[in-house]
């Protein structure tokens, strides 16, 4: 039985998919780097920041590159971040069931705080682990971890839910079951070459594997 459901936040329980990718498109072309394409983009979304900055500019400092994407996504954040489907009556139903919720998250705690207000979901969650509160972030399991161990929960009896390869690597290796959602920009067929206990298509779904734990992928 699920006694525990952790959740990515990018992507998967907040849209912040285009905001992402415009602030890395913004912050390269105003350090006259090669653009990127979405779908050069896309495929890294879901690890830190500067991994990812990394990879796109080829420079091992990355950090006026950072500060580049920071400002941006601080300036269009609201205008440019959305809502999934069911979302908030998932969250009110668990929560009503007794179930213990997390966010586990490669974003920094004031942004992923922002978004968590905005949509009103910081109330239902019990722990918030970001990359700034790990040494390791996504796919090393000790976020996953750091979260369980907060909230003194048994890892055979928790779900990670995400929407990318690094959710799914990181609760696997910390000994908890996955769940990849179906709306990741990443693609269905992507997540499942990392053999996910499920997929989601909806996030009400949760309620079945919650109840039964036997609706695979």
């Amino acid at each position: 039985m699920i006694e525990c459901v952790l959740f990515d936040l990018d992507g998967t329980i907040v849209n912040t998919n285009e905001l992402i990718i415009n602030s890395f498109i913004h912050a390269l072309r105003e350090n006259n780097l090669p653009p990127l394409t979405r779908e050069q983009i896309i495929p890294h979304m879901g690890t830190t920041l500067q991994q990812q900055m990394r990879v796109f500019s080829g420079l091992e400092d990355t950090s006026v590159l950072e500060l580049a994407y920071r400002a941006y996504n601080n300036a269009h954040h609201d205008e440019l971040i959305g809502s999934f489907p069911h979302v908030n009556e998932t969250m009110e139903e668990l929560s009503r069931r007794g179930i213990r919720l997390g966010i586990v998250t490669t974003k920094i705690r004031p942004t992923t705080m922002k978004a968590l207000e905005m949509f009103d979901l910081l109330k239902y969650m019990e722990t918030i682990v970001t990359v700034s509160d790990v040494v390791q972030p996504k796919p090393h399991p000790e976020p996953v971890l750091r979260a369980v161990s907060n909230l003194g929960v048994d890892p055979r009896k928790t779900l990670m839910v995400g929407d990318s390869a690094v959710d799914i690597q990181s609760a696997k290796a910390a000994g908890v079951l996955t769940a990849g959602v179906a709306w990741s920009l990443k693609g269905e067929e992507t997540l499942r070459k990392y053999e996910p206990d499920y997929i989601i298509h909806d996030m009400e779904d949760i309620f079945n594997i919650v109840e039964q734990g036997t609706m695979g992928p």
